[in-house]
């Protein structure tokens, strides 16, 4: 059988910068929690969020620590995030650059 050359999907694309994994989601005001676990994130960065089954990109308008607003968050903090799609718990936040 002849090796086809598939076309290239989202998933063979690079997955950035791992920084962080949600610990919850609340469906309802689809908002994740998620602990950054590595590095930083700021709003204006481009992420991605991708699981089992799970898998987009978006950019950070905002995000909340302990209900307050702020601009970053570095290693070891957990932010809420308003999130364009489902997401689930386990999944992984990643950084494009």
């Amino acid at each position: 059988s002849k090796a086809r050359s598939k076309p290239v999907s989202p998933k063979t694309q690079p997955l950035g910068q791992p920084v962080g994994e949600i610990t919850h989601f609340f469906a309802k005001i689809q908002v994740v929690v998620i602990k950054i676990t590595k590095g930083n994130i700021a709003v204006g960065d481009k992420v991605r969020i991708h699981g089992k089954s799970t898998d987009f990109t978006q950019t950070v308008r905002s995000m909340q620590i302990e209900s307050v607003d702020v601009r970053s968050a570095r290693s070891g903090q957990l932010i809420g995030l308003k999130v364009a799609r489902e997401a689930r718990v386990g999944d992984k936040l990643h950084k494009l650059v």
